[in-house]
């Protein structure tokens, strides 16, 4: 893990990501702290006289909505529904996948073939068409919607540690371990799943940028996390009438989903290559 992190720090685009999403996560943690206004008090000086809303100014740093609330309060709100539904959800479908394809990977047969078809079977859907049905039948909610994504995004996970299973089982200290008469399940606990974490790592980080990402078509259509829980494809979607008059209103939540998704992309490309040092020739 030494070596992994000087690699890493020789990484300028990994590092800055790091920091953007640290900035982020504090910003979201201290909402209450930072941010200027109540995300759901209505101002009546929020609105122009024609009951517009009012663009960014010294007072509204970043203008209001379409109901007069302040946008910039409920953008750090917002970070905190995206960064906890990408965060779960993501860790949720990690651990599904990697259960999943560790013990199709290490056990076979029949049961690794049926699990692994099964997982042909997920990936053959379109993730935002399940993600839609699934959101439709079950009541949208902050947690509803993190279950919704985990159970549509750990089919890439549950196809990597496969493959990865399926080459460390063949691997002399494996055989060494079951000579030495160890059960499977101590074997794919002890030896299989710590050659694992680093692939664990990096999915775990790209991940996230595609759960905030479907979180926020998720809120775009109506059909996650709902009002007046702040939420940045929630602003979007409530906003999107104000697209030409009021511009700021889609400009800032879309450019914090593009900020956030952007760092934790180059984040786990940047984990990645300091894991495995030959991703790119590297000693």
């Amino acid at each position: 893990m030494g070596e992994a992190w000087k690699r890493f720090k020789k990484d300028r685009v990994a590092l800055v990501g790091a920091i953007i999403i640290a900035t982020i996560s504090l910003a979201a943690v201290f909402a209450p702290l930072i941010a200027p206004y109540d995300p759901f008090e209505q101002f009546f000086e929020g609105l122009t006289i024609e009951g517009a809303p009012r663009p960014p100014d010294g007072e509204f740093w970043l203008g209001t909505d379409l109901l007069g609330r302040d946008l910039f309060s409920r953008l750090l709100y917002g970070a905190r529904t995206s960064l906890i539904i990408g965060i779960a959800a993501n860790a949720a479908a990690v651990l599904i996948g990697t259960a999943f394809g560790a013990t199709a990977g290490y056990v076979g047969g029949w049961v690794g073939i049926a699990i692994m078809r099964f997982t042909d079977l997920m990936m053959a859907f379109p993730a935002l068409l399940l993600a839609i049905a699934l959101a439709a039948i079950l009541k949208p909610s902050l947690w509803i919607v993190a279950l919704v994504i985990a159970l549509v995004n750990w089919v890439q996970t549950a196809r990597v540690i496969y493959t990865q299973t399926r080459a460390l089982v063949e691997r002399e200290f494996i055989e060494a371990a079951r000579a030495a008469g160890a059960a499977w399940p101590r074997i794919l606990m002890v030896h299989v799943l710590p050659h694992l974490v680093p692939h664990i790592l990096v999915w775990a980080t790209l991940g996230i940028s595609v759960t905030v990402l479907l979180e926020a078509t998720l809120s775009f259509l109506g059909i996650g996390v709902q009002p007046p829980t702040p939420s940045w494809g929630g602003i979007i979607f409530e906003s999107q009438s104000y697209f030409l008059s009021a511009p700021w209103l889609v400009f800032f939540p879309g450019i914090s989903i593009l900020v956030v998704a952007l760092a934790f992309n180059v984040v786990g490309d940047g984990l990645r290559d300091a894991l495995d040092p030959t991703q790119r020739g590297r000693d």
